[in-house]
């Protein structure tokens, strides 16, 4: 019974997360301010090692929209089939998101490209919810305290901050529009996402993947720096996901390799829990410091625990 609460809550919450995280995006999309109000965020930046979102976040969430549409029409949110909310996923080409912890007071980052309605620019002028700011970098924004968001956007770029308190977080990460201040993307992290349709790493995964791992049966005797996950859709029916855990040195990387082995042997008379299919299926590659592993073929429902596995620790 309470198991049965616990996943309830859990399924909650990942509802609400997501609602508020498309319900943003629409609410952004349908409202137009001028290029001037966004500064212009190019592959640079990916290319330079930094994203242009905060640092602090507990995961941050790749997206190529259109390729990745099977994967996030899994997500339990009913309003996925509003038709707005279809029309705003059609206009987005990628995606970036940071979602961070609740004591840090914020609710998520988004930063977004596409090809954008440019026919309401007045309407956040006439909405008394919401006030123009000034951005420290200059540039400007507008916020509403009722909803607790930021917004700024272009025809091609849309900017979110989400807060749970009353403190207006600057929708722009870059101020004075410097490297300095965005986030680091984690080594590896750009080539091991190269051609993913949906990839995330997580910033502090360690006491995940030892809690999952020793209730499996299978003890975490290193260190975890890195975890990174991709998903992708392998059938009209099936996904897979890749999984990267890394270590400090290669060593460590080739101990943990040999207790995975040994682990799938005797998880093998119990196929179907989620860590099985999840970490035992195929056999952990060591690849320098890192273990790569590929999943098995997963279906719905275990994406969508596994979503709420990684993104709800």
């Amino acid at each position: 019974m309470l198991q049965a609460k616990e996943d309830q809550k859990k399924n909650r919450n990942i509802r609400s997360l997501w609602v508020r995280v498309i319900c943003c995006l629409l609410f952004a999309v349908s409202f137009f301010v001028s290029c001037q109000s966004a500064p212009k965020v190019t592959d640079t930046f990916f290319e330079e090692g930094i994203a242009p979102l905060d640092t602090g976040a507990s995961a941050y969430i790749f997206a190529n929209v259109q390729e990745a549409r099977p994967i996030l029409d899994l997500l339990p949110i009913e309003e996925l089939n509003d038709k707005q909310v279809r029309q705003m996923i059609d206009k987005t080409d990628f995606v970036i998101a940071a979602l961070f912890p609740e004591e840090s007071g914020r609710r998520f980052q988004i930063a977004a490209w596409g090809d954008y309605p440019s026919n309401a620019g007045i309407a956040f002028a006439f909405n008394k919810n919401w006030k123009k700011r000034r951005s420290a970098s200059g540039y400007s924004y507008w916020y509403s305290a009722a909803d607790k968001l930021s917004i700024a956007m272009s025809s091609r770029q849309t900017f979110i901050a989400a807060s749970l308190t009353d403190e207006p977080y600057d929708p722009f990460t870059i101020a004075p529009f410097s490297l300095r201040t965005a986030v680091e993307i984690p080594e590896g992290f750009n080539s091991f996402r190269r051609g993913a349709q949906l990839s995330c790493w997580l910033e502090n995964p360690a006491p995940l993947l030892s809690k999952t791992l020793n209730e499996a049966g299978v003890p975490i005797r290193f260190p975890v720096q890195q975890l990174f996950f991709n998903l992708n859709t392998a059938t009209h029916d099936k996904y897979e996901a890749e999984i990267r855990i890394q270590f400090e040195n290669t060593s460590q990387a080739r101990g943990m390799s040999a207790l995975l082995s040994l682990a799938s042997g005797f998880t093998s008379n119990d196929p179907n829990t989620l860590v099985a299919a999840l970490f035992f299926a195929n056999p952990p590659v060591q690849n320098g410091r890192n273990i790569d592993i590929k999943t098995a073929l997963l279906s719905e429902k275990e994406i969508t625990l596994l979503l709420e596995m990684f993104l709800l620790y």
